[in-house]
C-alpha cells in the first residue's frame, strides 16, 4: 500500500484518508479550503473530531457552542495554530471568514467530552532534539484535553535536520514504555519547491517505505519507524495526528540508533 496522499488545495472539502481506503484504521483526515462565508456540515456519529486551522479565520458552530471568527494566523509558519476539539455526535458547521484552510481528524469515539476552543497561548511549545535532529514541537490537542484517542500537535523543522530522530516507533501495547498508536504527518515548506524525505519501515522489513515530500502532501504511519529529513534550504511544518488509547509520547527507539539519546 502507498502511504503517501497529496491535497489538492482546491477550494470544498477533500477526503483525504478514509478508514475503507487507508492503512490507518484509528484516524480519518479531510481538508477544507473554504471561501469566504462557504460553509461545509458535519454530522457523523460516534466520532470526536479536531479542526486545526492552518491558515485564516472561520466560525465553528452547534447547538451547545458557537466560536466565532476563530484563527488568528495567515499560514502555518505564522505563529502557533487555532483548535477547536469537538465531541461525539455533536452535528456542527464551519463557515469561511475569508478564506481558510482547515485539517480536519476524525477518531472514533466511546464515551462523552466537552467541546474545547485551543487558543494559539494555549500551545505548550518546546525545543526538541540535539544538533543535527532538533526541532520546535507544539502540543495543540494534548493531555490537558479530555478526548478519546485524538493527540496532535505540529513541529517546525530547519532545512536540513532531521526529525522523529533518532528513529522511533509507537506501535506495541507496552505501556507505560511504549503506546500503540497510529500517525499522520501533513508537510508544508516556507520556500516554494521545498521538499523533503519521509522513511516508514519494520525492525521485521515487511514495510520500507520512502518517499519524498512536498507542500500537501500527507504520509500515514500505521506503524513502525519513521524518521523525516528537511532539505537544506528548505524549513518545514508539519502536522501530525496522533491515534490511540494511550495518548502521549510513549514510544521506543530503534535499537541500532540508540546510542545517539546518550
Amino acid at each position: 500500500m502507498n502511504f503517501k496522499r497529496s491535497w489538492n488545495k482546491k477550494f470544498g472539502k477533500s477526503e483525504i484518508y478514509k478508514k475503507d481506503n487507508s492503512a490507518c484504521q484509528k484516524v480519518e483526515i479531510d481538508m477544507l479550503r473554504l471561501a469566504d462565508g462557504q460553509s461545509k456540515l458535519y454530522r457523523e456519529q460516534d466520532k470526536e473530531y479536531a479542526l486545526v486551522i492552518l491558515g485564516g479565520k472561520c466560525t465553528v458552530k452547534a447547538d451547545s457552542f458557537c466560536y466565532e471568527n476563530i484563527g488568528k494566523r495567515a499560514d502555518v509558519f505564522d505563529g502557533a495554530a487555532t483548535c477547536v476539539y469537538i465531541p461525539r455526535n455533536t452535528e456542527f458547521t464551519v463557515t469561511g471568514v475569508g478564506e481558510v484552510s482547515i485539517c480536519v481528524s476524525k477518531s472514533p469515539a466511546f464515551s462523552d467530552h466537552e467541546p474545547k476552543f485551543i487558543k494559539p497561548e494555549d500551545v505548550v511549545i518546546k525545543d526538541l532534539g540535539k544538533p543535527g535532529w532538533q526541532r520546535q514541537a507544539h502540543f495543540i490537542l494534548d493531555e490537558r484535553t479530555p478526548a478519546d484517542i485524538l493527540y496532535i500537535g505540529e513541529a517546525y523543522v530547519k532545512g536540513g535536520q532531521w526529525a522523529s530522530y533518532p528513529p522511533h516507533k509507537h506501535d506495541d501495547d507496552n505501556m507505560p514504555v511504549e503506546a500503540e498508536t497510529e500517525e499522520i504527518y501533513y508537510y508544508e515548506f516556507k520556500k516554494e519547491g521545498g521538499f523533503g524525505i519521509q522513511r516508514v519501515y519494520t525492525m521485521e522489513g515487511d514495510i520500507d517505505e520512502t518517499y519524498t515530500v512536498k507542500s500537501g502532501d500527507f504520509v500515514e504511519i500505521p506503524r513502525g519507524y519513521h524518521p523525516f529529513h528537511a532539505a537544506p534550504g528548505y524549513d518545514n511544518y508539519y502536522l501530525w495526528i496522533m491515534a490511540g488509547k494511550d495518548r502521549g509520547f510513549f514510544m521506543t527507539t530503534d535499537e541500532e540508533h540508540a546510542w545517539l539519546n546518550k
